[in-house]
């Protein structure tokens, strides 16, 4: 089943528009109006030099009961330049930004409302003042007879300008345009050096050329004998609010000529009344209405007027609302009075006016309110625009608004240091309350005696003060107090409590193990302490290296550097920095000397011994070896002759072999100290001398020489006794035979 469409809300919002637009134009259209003057203003001034923002200003002065349309139109030198309709009484604005002198001329400005125009008188605009053109040339160097494209430009101007082109400072050519600019093309025939230019002329018509006067002719305007009149009821002077007043616009003279008259009731802006040949306004009487009344007589394009100054007595005077005390804070009561110090005592006593008391626009009293109220000092906000009104006879009065900003207590103020705080450096200390309204006066104490105290008048100032501590456990000492209101005491801060820097002192630089104990291949700490705050950072460095050999932030007062496998290349000596946020402090240099490691000393010794004792063994064999080879054993043997005293068994043996006697003759020879031997004591040098070979097979002696040396400490050893011993077997003495 087809339903009609239901129109959008948005074009039931426009139709609605549209129709409120109609109807407020038809209404516009039938309001009857009057103009009471249009005036046209040059600012800042009818002369300015060029660049300068000129604002031109129509002003109309229309007398209405409503809202009317309002077209104005602004003219320069006759020529329309700008129009613009509006319903509003606002001044019309025409800017001319970056004013030029094509902008030198006449302007006046046309009000037209509904069947009526009005103009104003014309004003001139003066601007001073020219821009330098710009020459461009597309060659600088060409053929003689050949075209070259020259241009020049007025930047920023507008209008009707001529452009002048000259040659060597001869009119080469001229053309006129409605911009700011103009190319052409030329031709030199003359070869040589030429020098060219161009300027410009804004046509202005100021600069047209007048002609002679005319010749004059008389005429003569008839006045129309009809006159605006105006009266005021009641007569006099003596007019109190309350009065009803009648106020009449009529006219005077003869009518009978008179088509198309109208008479106008205004005060001020406002039309009162209108009319054919009457116009009457009743009104009750308010002291605002004090003023000039004007009558207003409009025939075809002539307008009279009448005016009539009316002054109207108050009843009452506008009422004064006043606050006590002049200054509250929260919580704090507050006295409101409302009163009006004048009134007609013909008419009305004090008691007959009648106050109230608002608060943001919400009644606090009845109206029967004598004009003193009390606001309660427990209300907790007490803050808002205060206004009352007075009442008598029907007429209401209402004061000007009163702003009642309540202050706040200032709260319980902080004490913060600013920035770093070094002992017996100066430093600021901060007093500031987050709640409180200005003034505020800050004291700073150091515990029993005031430091200095400053008030605080601005949003964007504080409080500090210059602090100085000379141990880091004075800034308990320092307390704060504020105070804003001289009716309550004073909030105190807690104690000042930050962290202090104490500057580094006594730096040292020690040595573990001790100096001197530091060995090859131990492990060796280089420890660095100071008395200060921490944070320290600490730096070693050894003497000759710009670079420190080690960097450390500690929070303890003191920090090592460890060296593992000290080998002799860390002998040297050392130092250490100890830096903080006050200073920096240098240690007292140190000096290590890496000993020789224990099992390298044994090894020394071990090797030394080695090497002497290879050398005593070199010795001694080199000496037996010559001791041997000194004397050759010289063995003499024979037959022994049978001894007849033996026995019949040595007699057997004698016969079996012969007996042989060996002798060995040792000579004694002076010993060499060089081939002595190296150490104390008796050598004993065995020697064994085989028998001859002439001997018989198997028979054999053994020797034994047995030689004794002098100690070797002696000055001059020698041989003490040699002895030769000769055994064998049954023989104990053997015969030396003779050759």
């Amino acid at each position: 089943m087809w339903e009609p469409q239901q129109p959008s809300v948005r074009m039931v919002t426009r139709l609605l528009l549209l129709t409120s637009a109609l109807l407020s134009t038809c209404q516009a259209a039938e309001s009857p109006a009057l103009f009471t003057s249009v005036t046209l203003t040059l600012e800042p001034s009818n002369a300015v030099s060029q660049g300068t923002n000129v604002t031109v200003r129509c002003q109309a002065l229309v007398s209405s009961s409503g809202f009317l349309n309002r077209k104005y139109t602004i003219y320069k030198d006759n020529t329309v330049v700008y129009t613009e309709s509006i319903t509003t009484a606002e001044d019309l604005i025409y800017s001319l930004r970056m004013a030029r002198v094509a902008n030198t001329g006449k302007y006046k400005c046309k009000v037209n409302i509904p069947g009526k125009e009005l103009s104003s008188s014309s004003e001139k605009l003066t601007v001073t003042g020219l821009q330098t053109p710009v020459l461009s040339v597309d060659k600088r160097v060409f053929s003689e007879g050949e075209e070259v494209t020259v241009g020049c430009k007025a930047p920023g101007e507008s209008g009707a300008i001529v452009f002048y082109f000259y040659k060597d400072s001869k009119e080469l050519y001229e053309e006129r345009v409605d911009a700011n600019h103009v190319e052409t093309r030329l031709r030199f025939n003359n070869a040589g050096d030429h020098r060219l230019h161009c300027d410009y002329r804004v046509i202005l018509l100021t600069d047209s050329v007048p002609s002679n006067a005319s010749n004059n002719v008389v005429v003569t305007v008839k006045e129309l004998f009809i006159t605006p009149v105006i009266s005021v009821r009641p007569h006099g002077s003596m007019i109190i609010e309350g009065d009803n007043l009648d106020i009449s616009c009529s006219v005077s003279g003869n009518l009978q000529n008179s088509s198309g008259l109208k008479v106008f009731l205004s005060k001020g802006p406002t039309l009162l009344s209108s009319g054919q040949s009457k116009a009457n306004h009743s009104m009750r009487a308010l002291a605002e209405h004090s003023g000039e009344f004007q009558c207003s007589l409009e025939v075809g394009n002539v307008v009279k007027r009448a005016t009539e100054n009316v002054r109207i007595t108050e009843l009452f005077s506008q009422p004064v609302l006043t606050m006590y005390p002049t200054e509250v804070f929260e919580r704090e009561k507050i006295t409101l009075t409302c009163k009006s110090t004048n009134y007609s005592s013909d008419r009305i006593s004090a008691s007959d006016v009648k106050y109230s008391i608002y608060k943001d626009n919400y009644t606090l009293t009845p109206g029967s309110f004598n004009g003193i109220y009390v606001v309660p000092g427990v209300v907790p906000n007490s803050s808002g625009i205060y206004s009352c009104k007075a009442d008598a006879r029907m007429i209401s009065k209402y004061s000007a608004k009163l702003p009642v900003q309540a202050k706040v207590l200032v709260s319980k103020p902080e004490i913060t240091a600013i920035g770093r705080v070094i002992v017996g450096k100066p430093f600021q200390v901060r007093c500031h309350s987050d709640r409180g309204s200005l003034p505020i006066e800050y004291t700073l104490w150091k515990k029993y005696s005031e430091v200095n105290s400053t008030t605080v008048q601005q949003p964007h100032h504080q409080a500090i003060f210059p602090v100085t501590v000379q141990h880091y456990s004075d800034m308990q000492d320092y307390k704060c107090e504020a105070r804003n209101n001289p009716k309550i005491d004073t909030v105190v801060s807690n104690k000042l409590n930050t962290t202090v820097i104490v500057p580094l002192s006594n730096p040292g630089l020690s040595v573990v193990p001790d100096l001197l104990e530091v060995t090859e291949g131990n492990e060796m700490y280089l420890i660095c302490g100071v008395e200060g705050s921490p944070p320290v950072t600490f730096k070693w460095y050894r003497r000759g290296n710009v670079q420190p050999l080690c960097t450390t932030t500690s929070t303890q007062s003191s920090a090592s550097h460890h060296i593992k496998g000290v080998g002799n290349e860390h002998s040297g000596t050392y130092y250490c920095e100890a830096i903080n946020y006050a200073n920096m402090v240098r240690s007292q240099p140190v000096t290590v000397d890496v000993k020789m490691a224990t099992w390298k000393k044994g090894l020394i010794v071990a090797c030394c011994l080695l090497v002497v004792a290879l050398l005593a063994l070199a010795c001694v064999l080199r000496y037996n070896s010559k001791r041997v080879g000194v004397d050759a054993a010289v063995s003499v043997w024979s037959e022994r002759p049978v001894d007849p005293g033996s026995d019949g068994e040595s007699s057997a043996a004698s016969n079996n072999e012969p007996d042989v006697e060996y002798t060995e003759v040792v000579h004694r020879q002076p010993v060499d100290p060089a081939r002595a031997p190296l150490r104390k004591g008796t050598e004993t040098v065995y020697s064994e001398v085989q028998n001859s070979p002439t001997g018989a097979p198997g028979d054999h002696y053994d020797y034994q020489g047995s030689v004794e040396y002098a100690d070797l400490n002696g000055d001059q050893p020698e041989v003490n006794h040699a002895l030769l011993e000769v055994n064998h077997q049954d023989h104990h003495d053997l015969p030396v035979p003779v050759e």
